[in-house]
């Protein structure tokens, strides 16, 4: 489970969010383009946008089911 107390530091202000724990697998970039970019230099993903369609939010929660080390996360904000 994400840990909301490790937010990356480039991730857009919201709701969702991806932590340290990121190994940068490409998943979510896969299932969400518009909602998450990678951080290449320091080898991780992160929310470049928060979603604002019930599309983007569909794609978004599969990210969160699909990421193999949980590293996506809610805060219901």
């Amino acid at each position: 489970m994400a840990d909301p107390a490790d937010k990356l530091p480039d991730n857009a202000p919201g709701k969702y969010y991806v932590d340290s724990s990121c190994i940068d697998c490409d998943v979510c970039r896969t299932t969400a383009p518009n909602n998450f970019k990678a951080n290449e230099d320091e080898g991780y993903s992160f929310v470049s946008k928060q979603p604002d369609n019930d599309e983007e939010i569909a794609q978004v929660e599969e990210s969160i089911e699909s990421c193999p080390v949980e590293a996506i996360g809610s805060d219901g904000e």
